[in-house]
């Protein structure tokens, strides 16, 4: 097995995209914000599904996937799954073709199968790590999907402080996909700041979920954020 170093993380890596968090989006003027981001180059529309028991808090649903599908089609859904057990929501979103959805291994009965059925029904499976997982633990399974979801804080709310020890969670990743050949997406989620950001990027990130320490900070129009993220990943390129 080859040594896959740092520098060669760096040139090797996927240009960076941005995947804007949308629980974190005005919801009573939702499809303005759609426009700006999708105008600023917004990839793909990241869209969290809690259920209250997997995680203390509840969000989104297969309602709001529509809405915003039928809103935007040119920007394909990110939905990340999290609920338990994932199997009892699956199929409310496999009609989303195209789309990617990630989920929590430890909430799945058979993650394996999981990975299978979304697959199959035209989609992209992907990994969510939680902060108390190891990558070592999941190295079966992330050879077996699509992307992995790095989570640098705790499932569940916006607004949280990152866990630094987190980040060498990415170039783990980063790492075992390329080790055995494959391209595939990392997405950082939880705490992307202008500030962790290129940490983030260094370590082998590939997609941003933009929440309220960038983009949604309310502190600039969403247009002038957009600008600045595109500007400060071509510093990073």
């Amino acid at each position: 097995m080859s040594t896959i170093t740092h520098k060669s993380i760096m040139k090797d890596r996927l240009p960076v995209q941005n995947a804007p968090s949308l629980m974190c989006a005005n919801l009573l003027r939702l499809e303005d914000d759609l426009r700006a981001l999708e105008a600023g180059g917004a990839a793909w529309w990241h869209i969290d599904i809690m259920d209250g028991h997997f995680v203390p808090n509840l969000t989104l649903g297969q309602d709001f996937c529509r809405a915003v599908a039928r809103a935007c089609p040119s920007v394909p859904l990110d939905i990340h799954l999290m609920v338990q057990p994932v199997e009892q929501h699956l199929d409310r979103f496999l009609e989303f073709s195209g789309s990617r959805i990630s989920f929590h291994p430890e909430a799945s009965r058979d993650p394996g199968a999981v990975l299978t059925r979304i697959r199959q029904a035209g989609c992209h499976p992907g990994l969510a790590i939680s902060p108390s997982v190891s990558v070592e633990s999941l190295e079966p399974l992330l050879a077996d999907s699509a992307y992995a979801c790095v989570m640098t804080v705790q499932p569940g709310f916006a607004g949280q402080k990152l866990i630094p020890a987190c980040l060498p969670k990415i170039g783990q990743v980063r790492r075992f996909f390329g080790e055995n050949g494959l391209p595939n997406d990392i997405e950082v989620d939880g705490n992307v700041s202008w500030e962790n950001i290129p940490a983030m990027v260094g370590e082998g990130a590939s997609v941003l979920v933009t929440g309220t320490s960038s983009l949604f900070s309310k502190t600039v129009p969403l247009e002038e954020g957009c600008r600045r993220l595109r500007s400060l990943l071509d510093r990073l390129a």
